[in-house]
């Protein structure tokens, strides 16, 4: 599975490279600060490293899950780019470094300690976190930390290649039906 996702990485990279671009530079005319986010999360084996996205939000916005964030801090592009998940893009970049998967659990922040435990008493940490997983298709949040560990620790024990390109499209086809 790593060797396909660091194909993938690569070549996502490469084909979308121009759309980064461009993303970056529609988010400096937009607000000011920097085009990427860099946030600590808790990623395999409850190691920390540090994510990127896209910035959505207003510099100085308090570090906190989206569903505990105010929508008046999201700048105009950041909307945009949130409901397209084009934000995530450079989470590519940490597939590549071998720190997420293309599919797995979302990695969660550091402070959410009831997520972190609950996940490594269901297997949910041992594997490398993802760009998207099944608690992001099935539209879980952050509002029930127990079962999105479960849920996370259910993909964990059946992971496998199969699994992860159907979720893959799972995930392609909700991006469409939300927009």
């Amino acid at each position: 599975m790593r060797f396909i996702d660091y194909s993938a990485a690569i070549f996502g990279l490469i084909f979308l490279f121009p759309i980064m671009i461009i993303i970056a530079i529609l988010i400096k005319l937009d607000s000011k600060g920097p085009a990427l986010f860099k946030q600590q999360r808790v990623g395999q084996n409850g190691n920390i490293f540090t994510c990127l996205k896209f910035r959505t939000m207003t510099v100085g916005t308090k570090h906190v899950p989206t569903h505990e964030s105010s929508t008046c801090s999201i700048t105009k592009i950041g909307n945009i780019l949130r409901r397209s998940k084009l934000d995530e893009l450079p989470q590519l970049i940490n597939v590549l470094f071998g720190q997420m998967a293309l599919v797995g659990p979302r990695p969660g922040l550091p402070n959410h300690e009831e997520l972190t435990e609950a996940r490594m008493k269901t297997g949910a940490l041992d594997i490398l976190p993802g760009i998207t997983g099944l608690s992001q298709v099935e539209g879980l949040d952050m509002s029930s930390p127990t079962l999105l560990a479960e849920r996370d620790g259910d993909y964990a024990k059946s992971k496998n290649m199969f699994y992860d390109i159907k979720l893959i499209f799972m995930t392609l086809g909700a991006i469409v039906n939300k927009n």
